[in-house]
């Protein structure tokens, strides 16, 4: 916003010299003002384009441009629909009026010009121009106070997807790191595949919380140490439905993507996964990204019931499922991104969730 010590900025066109000194002394009436005075109406619509005049004053009848001219190249440069101009016209060019009328015109002058109506007309004009420059400046204010509150609301919920993955981490031997990797290897397979960067980032927010449901998971059945009964299998597959059943129905972009990833990521390629059996591409693609990136983890890494696997072990294991477990178009984006896939893995060795969010 101008503060009383700013000079506003008049522009004057006009290939008269007497005309321009005349109008240049009778503007410096008005305030602190600092007159930019062109002979030259080429050179005077190049300034006005490339500055933020308060006011133009322009005449009609110049040799390079007229006045119309002027008003409609200086309107069709972008941020120039907002400026006020006076145009200076003789007594008996009505229709040159209205030419600039519809060109965007603010105002006239007839000739000869009266002192005191250049004033008032002047003066008005650089009124509409500070209240312009006002509600420009409180839209910027205002935007930029949406773009905080923004920025405020993404931070809580992904300090909300955080807590919730550290959640079901707390309950299951799986730890933050490989939360971290299996989340990044997600966004490496959507890059790969095409997503779009708000996709890709979605995703990565959200894979953490494809276990979530392990929170209704009993001690007894998440912490067994050796292989699973049938029967506590398949209580143990309730918390894909238990973790839909957690985040379903939030506004929030990324709780509807962690419920669909929660409720489909044991899904198998084939349909012989669970919980509904979907094959193909019923399956949504989040869940079969997620597919690769969680088991390929969770095979390369250490629990209290396994070893790891070896890295060529878990490759020949991802490969020999894909088309039955995993989806091979996954699988395949997976494998020629290998070495940005070692990064990750390399990169996630401790449980540093501070970093989870990182590339955003």
């Amino acid at each position: 916003m101008h503060d009383d010590q700013v000079k506003r900025q008049v522009l004057i066109v006009d290939d008269n010299e007497i005309n321009l000194t005349l109008f240049e002394a009778l503007v410096s009436k008005l305030g602190e003002i600092e007159a930019k005075c062109f002979a030259s109406a080429t050179e005077g619509l190049a300034w006005a384009q490339q500055f933020q005049p308060d006011l133009i004053i322009v005449d009609y009848m110049m040799p390079e441009l007229d006045g119309v001219q002027f008003i409609e190249r200086l309107r069709a440069t972008p941020g120039k629909d907002s400026v006020p101009i006076l145009m200076i016209t003789a007594n008996d060019q009505k229709p040159v009026r209205y030419r600039a009328l519809n060109a965007g015109a603010s105002d006239f002058l007839i000739k000869p010009i009266d002192k005191v109506e250049f004033l008032a007309r002047s003066s008005n004009l650089l009124a509409l121009s500070e209240i312009r420059r006002k509600l420009d400046d409180r839209a910027a204010w205002l935007a930029d106070e949406v773009r905080q509150a923004t920025a405020k609301i993404v931070e809580r919920e992904r300090e909300t997807v955080i807590r919730l993955a550290k959640a079901a981490e707390y309950r299951d031997p799986e730890t933050g790191a490989h939360i971290l990797r299996m989340a990044h290897y997600s966004r490496l397979i959507a890059k790969g595949l095409g997503l779009s960067e708000a996709e890709q980032d979605l995703l990565l927010q959200a894979a953490p919380l494809h276990d979530i449901g392990k929170v209704g998971i009993s001690d007894a059945i998440l912490l067994k140490p050796g292989r699973l009964t049938p029967a506590e299998f398949e209580f143990m597959k309730q918390h894909a439905a238990y973790g839909a059943e957690i985040l379903k129905d939030s506004n929030s972009s990324i709780l509807q993507a962690g419920a669909a990833i929660a409720l489909g990521h044991h899904e198998k390629f084939d349909g012989s996964g669970y919980p509904a059996g979907l094959g193909g591409e019923a399956i949504p693609i989040f869940c079969r990204i997620v597919a690769v990136a969680d088991v390929f983890d969770a095979l390369t890494s250490a629990r209290p019931y396994k070893a790891a696997w070896s890295l060529d072990d878990a490759v020949a294991h991802i490969r020999a499922q894909s088309g039955s477990h995993f989806d091979p178009a996954c699988v395949k984006v997976f494998f020629d991104l290998w070495p940005e896939v070692l990064e990750i893995r390399e990169r996630f060795r401790d449980d540093d969730w501070s970093s989870l969010l990182a590339p955003l």
